[in-house]
């Protein structure tokens, strides 16, 4: 067994979703939906895999972080998550273990967990124990940059097809284009489906009370990353002022943030990005440390991770979705009534279709 569980080889590729046309929220304008894929395979065969969003962002940069693991990785067996965590972590102190080298961390850390689940034959969410079958699911978009009709017919979509609650994009630059948008996806929507708004930090307080007070005869269930995310005092106002829910949690290398912000009472739900918090265990733990505050856990963007490791604890209370690897995988998940289940195959259950994959060298 202990043979042929080493880590053999590894190899990088990239992907990409259709994306017609440039979107924008209030910080970032995306021109390309791309993923990279990191497989490894071991000794006895199994491949294991992980991906991760890059967006257009700085592809030398992260593509280098891979590249760097692959050589400190080979013969490490895919069950020791944690050894390799802590090795990859000492040798990226020097320049930071926050930033590209944590995502690295993650995405071995994730490939891993794959290929330990495939050799066990069990699915992620078995091997750690399952305390839910299924978790709600929301349909996350609402660009800034779509005109009112391409926001209306995403919102109505997502509806039609069983989900309970959508998110849209706020921090308009146009006075009062926030809320009239939110206004019309009530209206198009109606009472049955929950709506939350996203500023991706790109708001200032004041601009935050005005919208959060504007908005309240809408129902809004919650407002995530109205401002910075390091700002905890104007977290901590805004709550205070308005009675808002607040959401964050998607920038974060480690739990200090949610720390500060519980604390303080300021922070409603925690929202761990699988990648950037640094893999599996970490993403348990800091929804462990959310529980001790009575946070629920609702993770960002990566709901073909999140849906299973929600089903591990107790406090996870839903995953966002969006379709873009949908296309490209195996496997996709499933929604129906507003839900999601995990899969029944072994490691995450799904795969990338090599047809859509180009190797990067």
């Amino acid at each position: 067994m202990c043979h042929e569980l080493k880590i053999k080889s590894v190899k990088l590729y990239k992907a990409s979703s259709k994306l017609a046309k440039p979107i924008s929220d209030a910080t970032h304008t995306l021109s390309e939906i791309s993923f990279i894929v990191f497989r490894i395979q071991l000794e006895n065969g199994i491949l294991g895999a992980s991906y991760l969003l890059s967006f257009q962002y700085s592809p030398n940069a992260i593509i280098g972080a891979l590249k760097d693991v692959i050589p400190v990785i080979r013969g490490f067996k895919a069950n020791e998550t944690g050894l390799v965590f802590q090795q990859l972590d000492g040798l990226a102190e020097y320049f930071g273990n926050q930033g590209v080298l944590r995502w690295s961390q993650a995405a071995v850390n994730i490939a891993m967990w794959d290929a330990w689940g495939k050799y066990l034959g069990q699915p992620v969410h078995r091997i750690l124990g399952t305390q839910q079958e299924k978790v709600s699911i929301y349909g996350s978009g609402g660009w800034i940059s779509y005109t009112i009709d391409e926001l209306i017919e995403e919102v109505t979509g997502y509806a039609n097809r069983g989900f309970k609650a959508v998110k849209i994009k706020v921090g308009s630059p146009k006075p009062g284009a926030d809320l009239e948008r939110l206004r019309l996806v009530r209206e198009a929507v109606g009472d049955e489906v929950d709506i939350m708004m996203d500023a991706n930090q790109g708001m200032d307080l004041p601009s935050a009370i005005r919208l959060s007070h504007g908005a309240k005869d809408l129902n809004i269930h919650w407002f995530e990353e109205p401002v910075h995310h390091q700002d905890f005092q104007a977290y901590e106002i805004l709550k205070n002022q308005t009675g808002i829910s607040l959401a964050m949690g998607e920038r974060e290398y480690d739990t200090l943030p949610l720390r500060e912000l519980a604390t303080r009472n300021a922070l409603d739900i925690w929202q761990p990005d699988i990648l950037r918090i640094g893999g599996v265990e970490a993403w348990r733990e800091s929804a462990a440390l959310a529980k001790s505050f009575h946070l629920p856990v609702l993770p960002h963007y990566y709901k073909d991770y999140d849906v299973p490791l929600l089903c591990t604890v107790s406090n996870g209370i839903g995953a966002e979705s969006f379709d873009w690897i949908d296309p490209l995988i195996d496997n996709p998940l499933v929604v129906q009534d507003g839900y999601a289940k995990p899969h029944d195959l072994p490691g995450w259950g799904f795969n990338f279709l090599d047809d859509q994959l180009t190797e990067i060298k």
